[in-house]
């Protein structure tokens, strides 16, 4: 059986150097993902050394400190998911076919990703790292008067302003992306009459 890439061909059968090496090339891809799958590693041995240091003060921490700390969790896990969705979705969209039909375990999404839904998906994710961010600082900034808080009212509006940045640009992503679907539907509608 040949594979996927020799199937690319000229009207005459002979396969085409040229774009062979250029539909090819998207193996290079390949290492980035396994670096990825790396970091992902290395945020479980964070996420593990998190907990173990929030069981260890489990009885020494305030319910702030305890906050801030399972705030962290969160914000490693969302990130992990925020790599996952990176490495699968980026694998099957730009490198090659994951062929996981009737994979017990098979994401819901990954049967409709596509490059505009990724980056949709990730957009959210970005917004949801960035909201576990902000809680982080509004609960800290409880201390902006006393003095022994690590952020400033300039510190604390900038994130502030950032995170609505993140939003609005979530919202202009989904906006272009529904403007285009609906313009490939009313294309497709016009041709087939």
């Amino acid at each position: 059986m040949s594979s996927p890439d020799a199937t690319l061909s000229s009207k005459g059968g002979a396969l085409r150097p040229i774009p062979m090496l250029i539909f090819g090339s998207r193996w290079l891809q390949l290492p980035l993902y396994v670096g990825l799958i790396i970091a992902q590693g290395v945020y479980v041995v964070l996420f593990l050394k998190e907990l173990w240091h929030l069981f260890a003060h489990a009885f020494d921490f305030s319910e702030q400190q305890i906050m801030l700390a399972v705030l962290g969790l969160i914000d490693v896990v969302m990130i992990s998911n925020l790599l996952v969705m990176v490495i699968v979705g980026g694998y099957e969209t730009f490198v090659s076919r994951l062929n996981l039909q009737g994979h017990p375990d098979e994401p819901e999404w990954l049967s409709h990703v596509n490059a505009s839904v990724l980056k949709i998906k990730l957009a959210m994710a970005i917004i949801g790292i960035s909201s576990i961010h902000l809680l982080r600082t509004f609960i800290e900034a409880g201390a902006l008067s006393s003095g022994k808080s690590t952020y400033t009212e300039t510190g604390v509006m900038w994130q502030t302003i950032i995170h609505t940045v993140f939003i609005l640009s979530a919202i202009g992503i989904a906006m272009v992306d529904k403007l285009s679907n609906a313009a490939i539907e009313d294309a497709k509608k016009a041709a087939g009459h």
